[in-house]
């Protein structure tokens, strides 16, 4: 099926039998969960029953009702954006992505709202929600907007003072660990979302330091980023 297929049988679903139609579609336990119905949920399902559903055990559920937010972000509810920002220290790391696809929603309909959510994880303590700001905009069908790809550049500049910023005996908890592998990515995007600013930007990162080392030999390796730096 696909996701306006999707869509309308959820819609024709009573809300009580949703939930279980969603688990016993998502593709779980799998390789791939099912990304097509996820979608479709954040386009059709109740508001009350997406917030539900972000509490949810069941991975898929939550997954469900966190991408809703985006949904419920555009159409006013500005009281979700501390939800969606807790959502993004999740453990669970589906439930993170579902973060930046509710944000990348977001960002389709209203890239100003996308910037200010951004900037605002990204100068978080917490390295899983500084890495929900730039997996969020480091999106490259968001990056045609000028102001969106200055927004890119500036986030992985952040998130990397994050990293930088982190003490030693802490760079190897697991958040952190998410936080340097989102970079490992993240930079490539950017760059190449506007390369005049994005290329300088990437060249004067510290690679003195090992992580940032890393970082910057895990991006260079990226088709995106290797095409312009050969060129």
């Amino acid at each position: 099926m696909n996701r306006a297929e999707y869509a309308d049988t959820l819609s024709a679903l009573p809300a009580e039998r949703i939930a279980a139609y969603l688990v016993a579609h998502s593709g779980l336990p799998g390789p791939r969960a099912n990304l097509t119905l996820l979608d479709a949920a954040g386009d059709v399902l109740p508001r009350d029953l997406a917030l539900g559903l972000c509490g949810e055990a069941e991975e898929y559920l939550a997954c469900c009702g966190t991408a809703t937010l985006g949904r419920l972000l555009l159409e006013g509810d500005r009281s979700l954006i501390g939800r969606l920002t807790a959502l993004a220290a999740d453990e669970r790391w589906r439930v993170r992505e579902a973060v930046a696809i509710a944000a990348q929603r977001v960002g389709d309909s209203d890239p100003a709202l996308l910037r200010e959510l951004v900037a605002e994880w990204t100068a978080d303590p917490d390295p899983l929600v500084v890495r929900a700001g730039i997996a969020a905009i480091c999106e490259p069908r968001l990056l045609g907007v000028p102001e969106s790809a200055a927004a890119a550049i500036a986030a992985c500049q952040a998130a990397t003072d994050h990293l930088l910023g982190t003490p030693s005996q802490r760079r190897r908890s697991p958040a952190v660990r998410t936080l340097r592998q989102g970079l490992g990515y993240c930079w490539s995007v950017a760059v190449a979302g506007d390369p005049d600013a994005g290329l300088p930007a990437f060249a004067a990162l510290d690679v003195a330091d090992p992580d940032i080392a890393w970082v910057v030999r895990e991006n260079r390796r990226k088709k995106r980023l290797a095409r312009l730096l050969e060129a």
